[in-house]
Order: structure tokens, then C-alpha cells, then sequence
């Protein structure tokens, strides 16, 4: 039987063939990282991916490395390949500001989130990229934004808290039920977004076992959490395939890829609904205007179709869990540090008081940006729960990598720079980053708001917002972290004037964990069944 005549063996002798390839080309690479410091690697085959993908909580790893080895470090990649780490605001911003474009996302990475949002804003790269963010920023402007408060606030005030004051609290018996604030705030961001982006009704909070609630539930859970060490070596060979012969691995008939298929095959369906229910464009949801936008292009800008209905599920996934996700952190630090809630609502309360002697219920743009305690609580969780905790690139040609604060190589040498080859696999670390004592003070494991209303450091401009990273920064900062943090910041304002939270009695029986899936997702340690959870006691504040 010659090897022709058998497809599983023509595709087994391809594979081998890759990874042939890949340890030859590996070991060309190599020569410009084999002075940096790093780890050890405890396998060949998976390397320290083993240690990052299977550490039992986010900066397990990440964060003794950058103690051990400064901002810059080597770690082992799948099958001997070298990856450069980083969390030096320098290179980062190199990388993500100076020369974006030359350093693309890792072809694995890039095509997960093809599976997750298809061929929207999230995944295309270069002149793709270009066209796409210039069809969408109309639909995040300003005055755009500035008019979704309302809602942001009717669904926090009249929905979610209304419901948890009427339904939950008021059906305990001791008046201080344990809620799982991860849930709801998943399903009020859904109803935001819904109506935000869309001007369509998921009513999520009112029925949470919608079909778009059933679809979304645990996704990254399921797909990405600790994958199998096979999986990681299969993933690392991507990068030597097209873009499309990649993308046909989500059909590969195992429950991460299946999960990511039959979500993003719901969620067109979604779009496609949507979009056919929009023909005229004339709402005033970022849908519409984005067909608008799209419309006024000329033929070689304008967006295809599939890339439009590809748009929905991008903007679902970044307006969606990664808020409810933040918001949740946000609550557990405040339950953990009760004299920072008793600030904001003193604040707060000032604040009302004008909002009300003007004869309004709704706090305005103007006096939600003027609560400069809440916001400074607000970059604090940011800062240290950053929901997308590490992006991965790589080098498109041969460079040289600036770095702010000098690191020391194997051989002694304190080296400010860092040569890399074309193809170097760079990973930056978000959570290292958001806590680097050269940039945030030495504190960096403290939950201390104040670091952001004392003058401001001389540290490097990177992040979007605040100088974090959460966002990312450069030419692919998110174009929707405006919108994000201005539903943030209504969704704290509303919780804390009408709720206190505290930590359960069973707190450290429930011990919450920062699970490295595609997001930072809470869970409690030794209960995957649970999900996502934060279970918080909620009482109503004293009025």
C-alpha cells in the first residue's frame, strides 16, 4: 500500500514532516535568545507552556519569573523553540506602538479567536485591520458613547439591582443572601451590549437561560482551560500552515474546538438576523452605524458580508464577559477592603445631592468622571485582575527590541536591548506589566486606589487607559475600551450606592482563584463544576 492510498498515514507523514521542519528551523532561530535568562524547561515537547497553561492561578509563573529575571526573560516553547517574555514597558511599547504592524498576533492565537469571532476586527492583521477599524470608529465616538449612559444605567438601576433587592435579598431570611455576582453581571453586560450594539432585546437578566446565555456559558471555560499537552504541540505547527487550512481545525471533533464551532455558528446566525431586521441603518445602536459607515466606503474598503456578520460576534465577546469579568474582581476587592466602599459612597453621596438639586436621577458623563475615588478604585481591580492577561506576537523581520530597565544575561553582561530573529515568538505579559514595581511603586501586590490620585509617574506612555495594558495600546489597543469603562463605571456607581458587599462566612472553604482560560475567569479552587463564580454577600445599603 503506498502512503497515497491512506490518508490518516499521508496526514500522520505531513505532520511529521512539520515538526521536522519546525525543530530545524528551531534551532536556526535559537542563537539570538540563548544568552537571556529563564526557567528550566521540564519537557522538550510542551516546555514551559506546560508551566504557564497549567499553573493553578494567573501569575502563578509569570510573576517569580520577572522577580528572578527583570522585564525581559527566555522561556522554553513547545518541541525546544525559544519564546521571549516580556513585561518591560519599553519593548512593549516598541512592539505595540512603534512597530505594530511588524509584529503580528501568534498565528495560534489569531486563530482561536477566528473560531470564537471569525473574520472580524479581532482577527484580521496589516491593511485588513486598517480597513476594518476605519468602517467601526464612527460607531464608538464621543457623543456616540456619551448617549448610551442612560441605558447603562437604567439596566444596573431599574433591572439588576431591582432584582436583586426585590427577588433575592428580600426572599433571605438574614437579609444578606450569598450571590454569585459573576452570573448577573454576565447577564446585564449581554442586555447592554444587546441593546448597545444591536437595539435588540436579549432580556438575559430576565431570562437567563436564553439560547444566547446557554451558547455563552462557560465558553472559555470549556475550551481553554488546562488543554491537553497534545493539543499544545499541535497548536505550535499553526504557524508553518495558511490561514485557512488552520481554520478548518475547528471541524477537529473534540469538545474545545466543538464548543468554540457551535458558538460562532449560533452567533452568525444571530447576526445574520440582525443585520436583514437593520436594512435602513437608521438606529442609533453601533450596528447602525456601522452599516452606515460601511456603506459610504468604496468597493476596496468596504467591509464583505461575512465580515460584517463577523463584526457581531466581535463585539460580543469584547462588550460582553470581559466587563462582568472586571466588575467581579472589582467587588471582590471591595468586599475584601470595606473602608474603600465606605469612601466611594461617600463620594457618592456628594455627588447625588447636586444630581438630584438639579432635578435629575441619572448621574451624567460629567459627574461619573468626577468621582475620582471610584475611578481610582476602578483602576486598582484593572490593574491587578487584568481579564486578558498575556498577547502573543511575532516578529515579522530580523529587530532589535529596545528595553527600559536593563537585564542581566547568563554570561553577567547588563544588557539594554535584546536582537531577535525573523519569526521569534514574543509573548507580553499583561499581569506582569500591571505589576511592575518600576512602574506602580513597591506595593504592587497591594489593593492600594490612592497610587492613581497621586501625581502621576514618569513611567513610559503604553496602555489606553490609565497606562495599563488591559485594553492592550498601539495600533491594536481596543477600540471599544471607552464604551467598556463607561459602563464600568455606572455599573460600580449604581452597586455601591445601593449595596454592600462582604466576603461569606465560608470564604475560605470557597477560595477564589484567577483561572488562566482565554480570560481570567473566577473560579473556586478544588469546584470546576461552579463555572465562573464569585459568591459575595450582599446586603442594601442603609438608607
Amino acid at each position: 500500500m503506498s502512503l497515497t492510498d491512506s490518508p490518516v498515514l499521508l496526514a500522520g507523514s505531513s505532520l511529521l514532516l512539520l515538526a521536522f521542519v519546525k525543530i530545524a528551523t528551531t534551532y536556526i532561530n535559537r542563537r539570538s535568545l540563548k544568552n537571556l535568562q529563564g526557567p528550566a524547561s521540564p519537557s522538550f515537547w510542551i516546555g514551559n507552556e506546560f508551566d504557564i497553561r497549567f499553573q493553578k492561578e494567573v501569575g502563578d509563573c509569570e510573576f517569580k519569573w520577572m522577580h528572578d529575571y527583570g522585564t525581559a526573560w527566555r522561556t522554553a516553547g513547545c518541541m525546544g523553540e525559544d519564546y521571549l517574555m516580556l513585561a518591560d514597558p519599553k519593548a512593549c511599547q516598541y512592539i505595540l506602538h512603534t512597530s505594530g504592524y511588524h509584529y503580528p498576533k501568534r498565528k495560534d492565537n489569531r486563530a482561536i479567536s477566528r473560531f470564537v469571532t471569525g473574520d472580524g476586527i479581532i482577527w484580521v492583521e496589516g491593511a485588513d485591520h486598517q480597513r476594518h477599524r476605519k468602517v467601526m470608529n464612527p460607531a464608538f465616538g464621543g457623543a456616540q458613547l456619551k448617549s448610551f449612559v442612560s441605558l447603562f444605567h437604567r439596566t444596573a438601576t431599574k433591572v439588576l439591582a431591582q432584582k436583586w433587592r426585590d427577588d433575592v435579598i428580600a426572599n433571605d431570611e438574614s437579609g444578606a443572601p450569598v450571590i454569585n455576582v459573576t452570573k448577573w453581571l454576565s447577564h446585564m453586560t449581554l442586555d447592554v451590549i444587546g441593546e448597545a450594539g444591536f437595539g435588540y432585546q436579549f432580556n438575559s437578566l430576565d431570562d437567563s437561560k436564553s439560547a444566547l446565555s446557554a451558547v455563552y456559558k462557560n465558553l472559555f471555560i470549556d475550551s481553554t482551560l488546562y488543554p491537553s499537552k497534545a493539543d499544545l504541540v499541535f497548536k505550535s505547527m499553526w504557524r508553518y500552515l495558511p490561514d485557512d487550512v488552520v481554520n478548518l481545525f475547528r471541524y477537529v471533533p473534540m469538545k474545545e474546538y466543538s464548543r468554540f464551532r457551535h458558538y460562532l455558528d449560533f452567533i452568525r446566525g444571530v447576526g445574520r438576523d440582525f443585520i436583514a431586521n437593520n436594512e435602513a441603518g437608521d438606529g442609533k445602536d453601533i450596528l447602525s452605524i456601522l452599516l452606515r459607515a460601511n456603506k459610504s466606503e468604496n468597493a476596496k474598503t468596504r467591509l464583505s458580508d461575512i465580515e460584517t456578520v463577523d463584526q457581531i460576534s466581535s463585539l460580543l465577546l469584547a462588550g460582553h464577559d470581559t466587563t462582568a469579568f472586571s466588575v467581579t474582581w472589582l467587588l471582590w476587592e471591595l468586599a475584601k477592603h470595606p473602608e474603600y466602599q465606605a469612601k466611594v459612597r461617600e463620594e457618592l453621596a456628594a455627588v447625588r445631592a447636586d444630581v438630584t438639586a438639579r432635578g435629575d436621577t441619572e448621574f451624567s458623563v460629567a459627574d461619573l468622571d468626577g468621582l475620582s475615588m471610584l475611578i481610582a478604585v476602578m483602576k486598582e481591580g484593572l490593574r491587578l485582575h487584568p481579564i486578558v492577561w498575556g498577547t502573543g506576537r511575532y516578529a515579522e523581520r530580523d529587530d532589535v527590541i529596545p528595553l527600559a530597565y536593563p537585564i542581566t544575561t547568563k554570561t553577567g553582561e547588563r544588557i539594554s536591548s535584546i536582537p531577535i530573529s525573523k519569526g521569534q515568538i514574543i509573548q507580553i505579559s499583561i499581569a506582569s506589566y500591571n505589576r511592575l514595581p518600576e512602574v506602580w511603586g513597591e506595593d504592587v501586590d497591594s489593593f492600594r486606589p490612592e497610587r492613581f490620585l497621586e501625581k502621576e509617574n514618569d513611567s513610559i506612555s503604553l496602555g489606553v487607559y490609565a497606562n495599563l495594558l488591559n485594553f492592550s495600546g498601539g495600533l491594536r489597543g481596543c477600540i471599544g475600551w471607552r464604551f467598556s469603562v463607561l459602563e464600568m463605571q455606572t455599573m460600580l456607581a449604581t452597586l455601591l450606592e445601593n449595596f454592600e458587599f462582604a466576603l461569606p462566612d465560608n470564604a475560605d472553604e470557597m477560595k477564589i482563584l484567577r483561572k488562566p482560560t482565554g480570560m481570567m475567569v473566577p473560579m473556586v479552587d478544588g469546584q470546576p463544576r461552579l463555572g465562573a463564580w464569585m459568591g459575595l454577600k450582599v446586603t442594601n445599603v442603609a438608607q
